[in-house]
């Protein structure tokens, strides 16, 4: 069982949109919820789930809307969340952007949605392109005899429409990791992690069964083989297409796949990275007139490899003014509204090392409080490259009409939350 009902209110706790799905939670309920929320913001008591009597808040923030779930009963809190976040996505999908306003200038859709997603407390249909067939933009009720909801949405396989027809078919595989990374002023890793996901683009025609092969360090004791080139997976994710039963069983991830763009997978390694890009920084204040800013950033990984985009975020104090940069490649521009000089480099070569120097003016009149100094942080991209060493080893595409399909795979790293202190 899940929810009873569920509420969008603004920032204020006004209610924009509300549906009572079993009818046995009062409207007025809540009212309840946001001075309970800021009662317990002041005691530093904040939780995701709020209890006024009988009834159970269960809440997320986006943007500057609040999404609340009420519920009498000890239900799974989990499905409650996911929903939330579930209902979140489909909405960002229909509107682009979640926000008070386009709730407000769609509310017939999102109402029409409401009752797709979720019916008497079950979780329905939550699939966004199988509900644009159907909930169109317009938002035109769906009338009986006139318009008739898609199979689909009555089938085992609720996210695939049957009749998919394609010239050329093909799939897509991109691996994404994205480097969690904190280092200390004295140059120790703090915080090292990756977070990975495998997304798919599918143009197949028909029904196709999917099974995709990775270097899994589990799949490798399961069958024997070598684990030097195998990676431990952590928290892993799948989409709901993939049959679990099986990964449980062998490792196997077999799937009916979504049409067009979808996530299959996530996952996390807890793994020891050495920085990609380190920094390093020398910071110069003279007679409390000017401060100078040296910056060497140097490229620690694979020389055939190359960081695009990168953009190197130097903090600088907050009266500083009169800047002057000179850099060894790339260009520097002073942010003042966030107090940082970003240095830009649109090609980084793995095994290279760049300098950057930064001249500031400052007041006469030393602050009285030495400021705190945030980390640098720093922004990349590097194509044909995963830090973790995972593999696609194989894709298989099984279709009863037999016919021969391309599969494309491509390794993306890019940085996450990626700082380094300095001292």
């Amino acid at each position: 069982m899940s929810a009873s009902a569920v509420f969008i209110l603004d920032v204020k706790g006004k209610p924009l949109i509300s549906r009572n799905y079993k009818g046995d939670v009062a409207m007025s309920e809540i009212e309840h919820f946001m001075p309970l929320l800021m009662q317990r913001e002041e005691e530093g008591a904040l939780a995701p789930l709020l209890s006024h009597g009988r009834v159970h808040f269960l809440w997320i923030k986006h943007s500057n809307l609040y999404l609340v779930a009420t519920t009498l009963k000890n239900a799974n809190a989990s499905l409650v969340y996911s929903f939330l976040y579930k209902t979140v996505e489909v909405f960002s999908e229909y509107f682009k952007e979640l926000e008070e306003e386009s709730i407000r200038d769609n509310f017939v859709i999102v109402y029409e949605l409401l009752d797709e997603l979720m019916d008497f407390g079950f979780p329905q249909t939550t699939d966004s392109k199988i509900l644009q067939e159907y909930i169109t933009q317009q938002g035109n009720k769906l009338e009986t005899g006139k318009s008739r909801v898609p199979p689909t949405v009555t089938n085992a396989v609720s996210w695939r429409s049957e009749g998919i027809k394609y010239k050329k078919n093909e799939v897509f595989i991109d691996v994404i990791e994205s480097v969690n990374l904190l280092v200390n002023a004295n140059g120790s890793v703090l915080l090292s992690e990756i977070v990975g996901t495998i997304k798919l683009k599918v143009f197949l025609s028909g029904m196709p069964e999917l099974r995709l092969g990775l270097n899994d360090r589990v799949l490798f004791e399961l069958t024997g083989r070598s684990k030097n080139k195998s990676v431990e997976l952590e928290d892993v994710k799948f989409h709901q297409c993939v049959r679990l039963s099986r990964f449980d069983n062998d490792r196997t991830i077999s799937f009916i796949p979504p049409d067009g763009d979808f996530e299959l997978m996530s996952y996390r390694l807890s793994t020891q990275v050495k920085p990609l890009i380190w920094i390093e920084s020398v910071i110069e204040k003279f007679s409390h007139s000017r401060v100078e800013i040296m910056v060497k950033a140097k490229g620690q990984f694979k020389k055939q490899s190359v960081a695009n985009g990168v953009e190197i975020s130097v903090p600088v104090p907050s009266d500083a003014d009169s800047p002057r940069f000179k850099t060894s490649v790339g260009s520097a521009k002073y942010v003042p509204e966030k107090n940082i000089v970003i240095w830009s480099i649109k090609s980084f070569p793995g095994g290279k090392e760049y300098l950057m120097r930064a001249h500031f003016g400052l007041p006469s009149v030393e602050k009285e409080e030495e400021e705190g100094r945030p980390p640098i942080g720093v922004k990349f991209e590097i194509p044909y490259f995963t830090v973790s060493g995972i593999q696609v080893r194989y894709m298989k595409i099984i279709e009863k009409s037999g016919y021969q399909a391309l599969p494309w795979v491509r390794y993306i790293t890019q940085s996450g939350d990626y700082q380094l202190r300095t001292s």
